[in-house]
């Protein structure tokens, strides 16, 4: 994802083959259809949670919303200068306020422009931890 070349197109193949074995096992009882559902509600939301990753990796913050929020910042910048300008030590302070807030604004939309990528990236750590051992050591392979 962080490499932009996970698609919606092709899901994982190890996740359909679960769900495809999981719905062609004939259950015996009760426990076992709940079993069933379990594991295909499971396998679904995992299926769901990858969509949504990859629709999150590609979403990013285009040029008209920037304009927008440095214009917005501009307007308002100018308009708190317009009604301090009388006490020069009160419009320094309310300009540096606001521009500060601004700046941290425009730093944290930029660093979450791209969540899978950069310093506080979104890794796959947590995901690699729920991993069986096993299935670890045949995808080494």
């Amino acid at each position: 994802m962080a490499e932009q070349r996970a698609t919606l197109t092709t899901p994982p193949a190890a996740l359909i083959e679960a769900l495809q074995r999981v719905l062609a096992f004939a259950p015996a009882n009760d426990g076992q259809r709940t079993a069933q559902r379990e594991i295909t509600t499971a396998l679904q939301n995992a299926l769901d949670a990858r969509r949504q990753r990859i629709v999150i990796s590609q979403s990013t913050v285009n040029s008209v919303k920037w304009s927008g929020l440095l214009l917005a910042a501009l307007v308002t910048l100018i308009a708190i200068a317009m009604v301090h300008c009388d006490n020069r030590l009160t419009c320094a302070i309310a300009l540096t306020l606001f521009a500060t807030s601004v700046a941290l604004s425009v730093f944290l939309i930029a660093a979450h422009n791209r969540p899978f990528t950069g310093q506080i990236s979104v890794g796959p750590e947590l995901l690699k931890q729920v991993i069986p051992s096993d299935v670890k050591a045949g995808s080494d392979h």
